[in-house]
């Protein structure tokens, strides 16, 4: 049954991320919705075309509604990687990501402790 639970588990956080980061756009949506059952950081990684991968770590406290969450993850993309890509909020639950020296990148959620917030990436 263990075994079952950790591959549902690694199927719904990695999968969705490995289709992320096989794709390359100059802009990517990522929406978000659920509130945080738990406390954790949200790990991503964004990869320019030819370049090495950025990490940005937002920290979620337990409660934070889809807005807050996106408005943490945009924080974190702007303080982390802002020399690299420019995000704004979009409708209060989205951040848009967009290019900044570079024309293409992939987007993706390398790991998350925080339970019952979704994000679909979209590339735009």
């Amino acid at each position: 049954m263990k075994k079952l639970w950790w591959s549902v588990l690694f199927s719904a956080l990695v999968v969705p991320s490995l289709a992320a980061q096989a794709a390359n756009s100059n802009k990517w949506r990522l929406e978000f919705s659920g509130a945080a059952e738990s406390a954790g950081e949200m790990v991503f990684e964004i990869v320019p075309s030819g370049q090495p991968p950025v990490r940005v770590v937002a920290v979620i406290e337990r409660n934070d509604g889809e807005n807050r969450v996106a408005r943490k993850v945009k924080t974190a993309i702007d303080r982390q990687a802002g020399k690299w890509v420019d995000a704004e909020l979009d409708d209060g639950e989205d951040v848009l990501v967009k290019r900044h020296f570079f024309r293409r990148f992939s987007i993706r959620l390398v790991s998350s402790m925080v339970k019952d917030v979704r994000i679909n990436f979209d590339r735009e």
